[in-house]
């Protein structure tokens, strides 16, 4: 018996009155995935992000997290499944460390945040899972540091290890080069190639360098309904996926 898909949607639609934004969406994610999904803007990408992880209710469809139906699980159960995400734009308590901003994540996954008074360390399992998180992403040096005084490339870093100490075995990451400067995108990309294999990715980006450079399996998303998924090589070659970017190459150069 094959094994069963990290996370699977199946069929899934959302309708907002008679405005219909995910159209009968479909598709799986292996274990140790390197995916992507694109679309230009407007096609639902985020919406369906959303329904993945709980953050929306689908009209219709389901979304399995390891073979398990987990459609009727609110954000936080499916954060306890396995499944964790980051967002476009960062949620960090900017006069905070670093450290102090993934502890606190994950002293609430692990169910110790209520208990202020006693020291960091004697949680020290979850101690542990945060400077695993830190290495993980190579910010162990930053560890101290207060976030405002990061590059936003690495506020970026600091959300997903965020996302590890919940010890996933999904990440969905939401447009992570979004707002960091060219010049850090390739340290960036470079970290993400070098997270957990078994770890399986997703992510959801307008940067087709790291898309192309990043995914093994492209997912196309066109008015909130599936155009194709392939390979990278197949998704360059589609024309149909070139006339959705308005005759621009998907690498960003005049056809």
């Amino acid at each position: 018996m094959s094994e069963s898909p990290a996370l699977e949607i199946k069929g899934l639609c959302k309708s907002f009155g008679s405005l219909e934004v995910s159209r009968n969406v479909s598709l799986a994610l292996e274990r140790g995935a390197r995916s992507a999904l694109i679309g230009p803007n407007g096609a639902g990408k985020t919406t369906l992000v959303n329904l993945m992880t709980g953050v929306a209710k689908p009209s219709r469809g389901s979304v399995s997290i390891g073979g398990e139906d987990v459609t009727g699980l609110s954000q936080a159960g499916r954060v306890k499944k396995g499944l964790a995400r980051t967002f476009q734009i960062n949620n960090l308590f900017r006069e905070m460390t670093v450290l102090e901003n993934v502890y606190l994540a994950a002293s609430e996954q692990a169910g110790v945040a209520g208990d202020p008074w006693r020291p960091a360390a004697r949680h020290r399992g979850v101690f542990e899972d945060v400077i695993d998180a830190l290495e993980m992403l190579r910010l162990t040096d930053e560890a101290n540091t207060v976030v405002r005084h990061l590059p936003y490339g690495k506020q970026r870093l600091v959300e997903i290890a965020i996302a590890l100490s919940l010890k996933p075995k999904i990440l969905l990451l939401d447009e992570p080069a979004a707002g960091v400067p060219s010049v850090e995108v390739e340290w960036l990309l470079d970290v993400f190639m070098g997270l957990p294999k078994d770890l399986s990715i997703l992510i959801i980006e307008h940067d087709m360098d790291i898309v192309f450079k990043f995914a093994r399996k492209i997912f196309v998303l066109v008015q909130g309904a599936m155009l194709m998924s392939g390979t990278p090589d197949e998704i360059a070659a589609s024309d149909e996926v070139q006339a959705v970017y308005l005759g621009r190459s998907l690498e960003g150069r005049e056809r």
